[in-house]
């Protein structure tokens, strides 16, 4: 199994200034526009509905026999904030009419959201900080897109388990079954063994596969299976999690099956759009308390204690209107969450770069985002 870095041989036109971004939105802003786009298709029923969105049963009890020092091997590898949202997993409520909308808007060529008067995405800096995944430095950009070449998943799973019955029972077809996984985990806890380090990379193909990468049934592909191997080496993820949201939002966006990151999805309204930090902290927001910013902690840690902007937004119908008529002044570019933290965009020739979807290569497209 070999990984390699690489930048696409592709040519990617150049970063030309804020000026030609404003210019080409204006021809890119009628979705109406795009074939098959749920735009012009209100009555199409994308969500909810998706078992892969549904509770988990085995999640909690599993991540609550693990052992201290495998727990600690997952904070190592960076998934602390992966960890906790697993453990609150079954307590999420999410707002399936915002996160229609929001899917309503999506742009499949930009990949972004186009909003009246300007265009907004899912920046990389800001998903890493969000789910807490290691982060890349500015300057090492032509690293952050890679390809994965054809693996046997039996050579990850190995490092679980040799025995070919439980082999046999974690993996069909195409795709890893998390439930075999878990029911592992849980043996070899009430069991008491000390592989600490085959139990930590067991759990964390379960609660990556669960919050970063969910599919239907309670599986994973063998190619997101690499990506989360990948964890144990050192590798930073966030382009492959921020790529399988893309393309999942891009799925929904023409009448397919939304099978990404619906958490970050959220997680994102919630700083943007939905939820501010008040300087009176009397009154508790109860929206807050079952939605994913509630559970993230370090820098965006926020108490149930804030304004939540679209409190009266009920309904889809509601929703669309307030998405469709948003005003800049009400899309927080520098939300309080973030600490004080600026997310500099360096604005070149090179930035657009490709990310590693599923099963797809889509772009990323910052420089479009001039009024972030």
């Amino acid at each position: 199994m070999k990984r390699s870095y690489s930048t696409f041989a592709e040519d990617i036109p150049p970063y030309s200034g804020p000026k030609a971004t404003r210019d080409s939105y204006a021809d890119l802003k009628q979705l109406s526009a795009i074939p098959g786009h749920i735009y012009m298709r209100p009555g199409l029923q994308i969500l909810p509905g998706q078992r892969r969105f549904s509770k988990v049963p085995w999640l909690v009890p599993m991540l609550e026999l693990l052992p201290p020092s495998s727990i600690g091997h997952l904070k190592e590898w960076g998934l602390s904030t992966v960890f906790v949202l697993a453990k609150n997993y079954n307590k999420l409520v999410h707002v399936w009419e915002s996160v229609t909308a929001m899917a309503e808007l999506w742009h499949p060529q930009t990949n972004s959201f186009v909003f009246p008067k300007f265009e907004a995405t899912i920046l990389l800096e800001e998903l890493e900080i969000m789910l807490g995944l290691p982060r890349y430095q500015r300057g090492e950009e032509p690293t952050i897109s890679y390809t994965v070449e054809q693996i046997n998943s039996w050579s990850i799973l190995a490092y679980i388990t040799t025995k070919k019955n439980d082999l046999y029972s974690m993996t069909s077809g195409m795709h890893v079954h998390l439930l075999p996984i878990a029911q592992w985990i849980t043996s070899q806890c009430k069991w008491k063994t000390t592989n600490y380090t085959a139990i930590a990379k067991a759990a964390a193909i379960c609660i990556c596969g669960v919050i970063l990468f969910p599919e239907s049934d309670g599986a994973i592909s063998f190619g997101n299976l690499s990506i989360i191997d990948s964890i144990y080496e050192g590798m930073k993820i966030g382009q492959a999690v921020l790529g399988f949201l893309y393309a999942g939002l891009t799925s929904a966006a023409l009448g397919g099956p939304f099978y990404g990151l619906v958490i970050a999805l959220e997680l994102w309204m919630g700083m943007h759009i939905q939820f501010r930090a008040m300087e009176d902290l009397t009154t508790e927001c109860k929206t807050m308390l079952n939605h994913p910013l509630a559970y993230v902690g370090g820098r965006l840690h926020m108490s149930t204690r804030a304004w939540c902007k679209t409190a009266q937004v009920k309904g889809i119908q509601a929703w669309r209107k307030y998405l469709r008529s948003l005003i800049v002044a009400n899309f927080d570019m520098r939300p309080r969450f973030m600490h004080g933290r600026i997310i500099h965009l360096p604005q070149r020739t090179g930035l657009a770069l490709r990310l590693l979807g599923n099963k797809a290569l889509v772009s990323y497209n910052p420089d479009r985002c001039h009024l972030q």
